[in-house]
């Protein structure tokens, strides 16, 4: 499983604090070596201020050991700036348990008012309102999640529009919520980042950059939000722009897309576009999700696909986004073997149907009869011959001119989004990411 784990590929496009639940994942799967990937948290842990969760990881790795002198002084001068910089944001963060403040903060127009409100009234200097991001990263680099996530929002409410920060506090923001699996509030930060790095006029090679972070962030947003899946096809299969920065920068994140086609309800719709991708980029990335489609619908390889089903039960299990996927994804590949099946042929042996579909005969029965029950299968079950009879399902003219307008409306539906949106969007914010959450990736992870 080590050969399909994309841990190194994704984690490059990720926060060091994101990468932390993966590597955990990792040691609870054993795909590796637990103390390799304890060590490996560790060497995250040191460019981080979560001392203490460094200290813990270090005593479970050398359990005979003494703390390092290293990591206490480190943890003392942790203690001592945090006290610092909460000590210069204080006349902004107490403004946050103000009731006159949060009232004025509700009904106000925009932050410059804002602003001007309690630089008028309260007596806070602009000043302030910087060391409250730098107190705010400080925070999330020790952990603080959830007042990270408090102060950046209040950061990014009184902040001047044209500061720089105001984007990277929007990529702290968003990593906050994430790692408090807070999916809402993660999809709006989301959205937003999305926006802005849409409408920003960045130089292509780094708006290609920004993108592919995008991309890689959001796989924790939409395989946990109840519509992410379809909001990840919409995104990654129908922006070309997205499309286009998956192709070129990260191949691999096709299994994520191939799995939230087949996961979801419009699975039929988008299929012929998906299959199209895949075969384009077989040649740069290919595993046994991507395979499986390649083998049903380009090579029409049932044995093929039935051994790729098989293998793919195994990389979901090892997939830290993908492990909650798996009786869906298992029920809606038969489906599609035998659909696919059923196209070609019109009395089906259950015996053979079971061995496609991995199943047992009785198993596959059971299956076929739920299947028609449901009234999702014309067909009948001749169960003294161990036979499944199709029905006629030819499609009329009329069912496929409107199968293919559906298609047809929503990209232009895309197409008109987008360009209302570049309409009505005046002068952005211009924004190059130096220094901020987008960029603090740490590169030694894919030695590790």
């Amino acid at each position: 499983m080590a050969e399909q784990d994309l841990t190194s590929k994704v984690g490059c496009y990720l926060d060091r604090h994101l990468v932390f639940p993966l590597m955990e994942f990792l040691s609870v799967k054993v795909v590796y070596d637990e103390t390799e990937v304890l060590q490996g948290i560790l060497e995250l842990l040191n460019n981080t201020k979560m001392v203490d969760l460094a200290m813990d990881v270090f005593k479970r790795i050398h359990p005979d050991e003494e703390i390092p002198e290293g990591l206490i002084e480190k943890r003392a001068e942790v203690v001592k700036e945090l006290k610092q910089l909460e000590e210069k944001s204080e006349p902004v963060t107490k403004l946050f348990q103000d009731e006159e403040f949060l009232e004025k903060a509700q009904t106000s127009r925009d932050g410059k008012h804002l602003f001007e409100y309690i630089q008028k009234e309260k007596g806070v200097e602009y000043e302030t309102v910087e060391n409250l991001y730098h107190y705010s990263k400080f925070q999330y680099e020790c952990g603080n999640y959830q007042s990270a996530a408090d102060n950046l929002y209040f950061y990014r409410v009184l902040a001047h529009h044209t500061e720089p920060k105001t984007v990277d506090a929007l990529w702290g923001k968003l990593a906050s919520e994430i790692l408090m699996q807070n999916w809402d509030a993660a999809l709006t930060d989301l959205d937003l980042l999305k926006e802005n790095v849409d409408q920003n006029h960045y130089p292509e090679l780094q708006q290609l950059q920004l993108r592919t972070w995008l991309i890689h962030w959001s796989l924790f947003v939409y395989f946990n939000h109840p519509k992410g899946r379809d909001l990840l096809i919409d995104l990654f299969l129908y922006q070309p722009k997205y499309l286009n920065a998956i192709q070129t920068m990260c191949p691999h994140i096709l299994r994520y897309l191939t799995t939230a086609v087949i996961t979801t309800k419009r699975r039929r719709v988008v299929l012929k576009d998906l299959v199209k991708v895949i075969e384009q980029e077989s040649y740069t990335y290919k595993d046994p999700i991507t395979e499986f489609l390649q083998c049903l619908y380009v090579d029409f390889d049932f044995d093929g696909a039935q051994k790729k089903l098989r293998e793919c039960e195994a990389v979901l299990k090892n997939d830290f986004f993908l492990c909650g996927c798996i009786d869906e994804f298992q029920e809606n590949a038969r489906l599609f073997i035998f659909e696919t099946f059923c196209r070609i042929h019109q009395c089906i042996s259950i015996g053979m149907l079971a061995e496609k579909l991995d199943m047992s005969p009785e198993d596959a029965e059971r299956w076929i009869a739920n299947l028609i029950r449901n009234a999702r299968l014309d067909a009948k079950i001749d169960s003294e011959k161990g036979h499944v009879v199709m029905g006629t399902q030819a499609s009329s003219v009329y069912q496929q001119v409107m199968e293919k307008t559906k298609g047809l409306l929503f990209k232009c539906q895309v197409l008109e989004q987008n360009y209302e949106k570049k309409k009505k969007s005046g002068t952005s914010d211009n924004y190059a990411s130096k220094g901020g959450w987008s960029n603090t990736y740490d590169t030694s992870f894919m030695k590790n």
